[in-house]
């Protein structure tokens, strides 16, 4: 009687050294991960605003804003939309660029105050986010809509900080 208490002893022993091992390998698993992990690369902002203005979202938001819509005159009605699969694409790349924009005016001491400044920003990456995905999905009329909300972001920024 007395082997099979050993032995039932030695099998617990066994059991519980082998969850510590198990708990003592994830552990270390899972410290070399984190320490593995390559250190995220240090940006450093070189464009002025005026320049993320004046090379990124104007020619992107008149990209996006002349891509659709309707002139009437007393001839005819003339609408005007992308046709082409390059066409919609060259709209959803304006759009992208809107997007990245705005997260480069909250990157670094671009952003003159955390409050409504980075509130525009979100708005022109919200916004053109919508169009991105409506120029993706070939929808003019939500293009067309879009492009309200995107001015009005832009207009609210404006009235608040430009010079």
């Amino acid at each position: 009687m007395r082997l099979v208490h050993a032995f039932f002893l030695v099998s617990v022993l066994l059991f519980v050294s082998g969850i510590g091992f198990v708990i003592a390998g994830a552990r270390a698993a899972r410290q070399g991960q984190v320490s593995s992990a390559p250190a995220a690369p240090t940006l450093t902002p070189v464009a002025t605003v005026k320049q993320i203005m004046t090379l990124l979202v104007a020619p992107a938001a008149t990209t996006v804003f002349a891509s659709v819509g309707t002139t009437i005159t007393a001839e005819k009605i003339d609408e005007r939309r992308p046709e082409t699969d390059a066409e919609w694409e060259e709209v959803a790349d304006s759009a992208a660029a809107l997007v990245e924009a705005g997260n480069l005016m909250l990157m670094g001491s671009r952003a003159v105050d955390q409050e409504n400044w980075a509130k525009y920003a979100r708005e022109l990456i919200d916004t053109s986010l919508v169009t991105l995905n409506a120029a993706r999905a070939k929808d003019p009329t939500a293009v067309f809509d879009s492009c309200e909300a995107i001015y009005n972001s832009c207009n609210g920024c404006h009235a608040t900080y430009m010079r």
